[in-house]
């Protein structure tokens, strides 16, 4: 854990279920499963609505918080700044558990299952100047750019993968330098933000192997942002900040 949050603000563990049909609407059936999840976690306490978007959230102004949300078609879940990765998979996994049977979820419903890291760096700085200078100025992308004249205004890499031959799981790896609509488990602010997302397609034979696919999924990402996303994103990033004195 000290690995993946040590050279960032915030560090966080998010995780998305994406169904092919609409959520039930009824007030009662969110609520009772909203109620369920503030049994089991107590801090969560705080019922927010957003533009298209239903959540419950712990207090965002702590440094660890939790926050639960559902979309049309998707039900969402963060734990910010987790005390352990246990801690973090144990509160979606809890989710997965009671969510489907408080929604009426099939199998043959789930779209896919998705866990992502976010690694967050909180700076004054030029944002999309810092990512240029840490991750692109040593590529032939920095031949695009007349340092002496131009500006960098928009630096944001992504790159997408299957993983192996498993063609129904898929990585990737995106840098954000730019504000989004604030939505349920986004305090706001202007972070540069590091995302790697392992995402599983569906359908799957029964809501069981819901645990396995999520146990495969965090296990691809732990691989992931050990070997690759901290050594050649997040730690360039951090070294750039340091160098600036942010």
């Amino acid at each position: 854990m000290s690995s993946l949050s040590a050279f960032c603000s915030d560090f966080y563990v998010n995780q998305k279920l994406g169904l092919k049909l609409d959520l039930p609407e009824r007030r009662e059936t969110v609520l009772d499963l909203f109620d369920r999840v503030r049994r089991a976690f107590p801090r969560l306490s705080n019922f927010q609505r957003y533009e298209g978007e239903v959540a419950l959230e712990s207090d965002s102004a702590e440094r660890e918080w939790q926050w639960v949300a559902l979309r049309q078609t998707s039900i969402r879940s963060g734990h910010v700044n987790p005390p352990t990765l246990a801690d973090a998979y144990n509160f979606h996994q809890s989710l997965l558990e009671v969510a489907p049977y408080f929604l009426s979820i099939s199998p043959l419903d789930i779209d896919m299952l998705e866990v992502v890291f976010g690694f967050d760096f909180d700076t004054e700085h030029d944002r999309d100047g810092v990512v240029f200078d840490a991750l692109l100025a040593q590529t032939p992308f920095a031949q695009l750019v007349d340092l002496e004249f131009d500006r960098v205004i928009d630096a944001q890499p992504s790159l997408s993968l299957t993983l192996g031959d498993q063609r129904n799981l898929q990585a990737s790896f995106e840098v954000r330098t730019k504000p989004r609509i604030l939505v349920a488990g986004e305090r706001g602010g202007d972070p540069i933000s590091v995302f790697l997302t392992v995402r599983k397609f569906g359908p799957l034979a029964s809501l069981d192997d819901l645990k396995t696919a999520f146990a495969s999924i965090v296990g691809h990402a732990e691989m992931l942002a050990e070997q690759r996303v901290i050594p050649h994103l997040v730690i360039p990033i951090y070294e750039v900040l340091q160098a600036r004195g942010a």
